[in-house]
């Protein structure tokens, strides 16, 4: 293995949003008071170029990261970090996930200058989200509300540019992740959070993630102070779950673990909840959990699959069946 405390010269690939370049920064940061010399390397994806389309028409959210691992395997950089929901559930054979960091906020952001909630929207409101999960959920709120009035519509760009379209009227609401408002300061946007009782968060959300070539163990080893263990473990339970059902952001599937008591308990006790929808709306959304003492990743990873069943067995399709 190698030495730890050897100081390395590190350039990070990332996104040119500025979400993305915050937590770019903030790695960088916290790399260089381990004592490496860092470096950033910005880039633009195709994800962040076609901006008139669904993510789920034109490749998913893999159109992040691709860009950035070229950078990874022809050597322009040594890690890239990504919004892990971002992340797709397999990587790229050779590359690997070699940290998870401690989450922030996971729950989804209510933004709108005029609507305290959904009860509040006017005849006919337009709410924005590019999310096929939050579709899917805002749309069982709005009809357990009688609100079948009120049109969800795409919404696409960074977080500026969303925020710009809400200001601009274009939206009376959009969802966001309370993960990036906070991050960039803009915690005062956000007229409230939905609980995971309303609203279950993506897999991954609010966590961020460092990916390496696999070879680059002495990369691996200078992330490891970084790394946050029950974050790691709640991530790789909710992404075991999108992973069996063959989950990308075509599908809108939800999954957000949580600790039932200490999680740095020898044998820790971790609650997975998930929730499909039918993107059509022809069926109600099924939702299951369960938990189950944890101590490892691969422990984790299971609970994921066993939750997948659940929600199989309630009538979401898996791989085999389309999504």
């Amino acid at each position: 293995m190698s030495d730890p405390a050897v100081a390395l010269n590190l350039t990070i690939a990332t996104r040119e949003s500025r979400l993305a370049l915050w937590q770019a920064e903030h790695v960088r940061d916290l790399l260089q008071s381990q004592g490496h010399r860092v470096a950033l390397l910005g880039m633009t994806t195709k994800g962040d170029q076609i901006l008139d389309r669904a993510l789920s028409k034109v490749g998913g959210k893999g159109l992040f990261v691709k860009e950035l691992e070229v950078a990874l395997e022809e050597g322009r950089a040594d890690l890239a970090v990504h919004s892990l929901k971002d992340v797709p559930m397999e990587l790229p054979e050779g590359f690997e996930l070699a940290c998870v960091m401690e989450r922030e906020d996971p729950r989804d952001a209510w933004v709108s200058p005029h609507c305290a909630g959904l009860a509040d929207l006017p005849p006919g409101a337009v709410v924005g989200t590019s999310s096929l999960r939050r579709v899917v959920l805002l749309r069982d709120m709005l009809q357990r509300l009688g609100r079948d009035d009120v049109r969800i519509e795409p919404l696409r760009g960074n977080l500026d540019t969303r925020l710009r379209k809400l200001d601009e009227g274009q939206y009376h609401a959009i969802v966001l992740a309370a993960a990036g408002l906070k991050r960039l300061g803009l915690a005062q946007r956000i007229r409230r959070v939905f609980e995971p009782s309303e609203m279950l968060p993506a897999a991954g959300q609010g966590a961020l993630g460092i990916e390496v070539r696999a070879v680059r163990a002495e990369v691996r080893d200078a992330l490891a102070p970084l790394a946050h263990r029950p974050t790691w473990w709640m991530v790789a339970a909710e992404r075991a779950v999108s992973r069996a059902m063959g989950g990308s952001c075509s599908m809108p599937l939800a999954a957000f673990a949580t600790w039932l008591g200490d999680p740095w308990a020898d044998t820790p006790h971790l609650r997975l909840e998930a929730a499909w929808g039918d993107p059509e709306g022809r069926t109600p959304v099924v939702r299951v959990q369960a938990d189950t003492p944890v101590a490892s990743l691969a422990e984790a990873d299971a609970l994921g699959v066993r939750v997948a069943g659940l929600l199989r067995a309630g009538g979401a399709p898996g791989p085999d069946t389309g999504a």
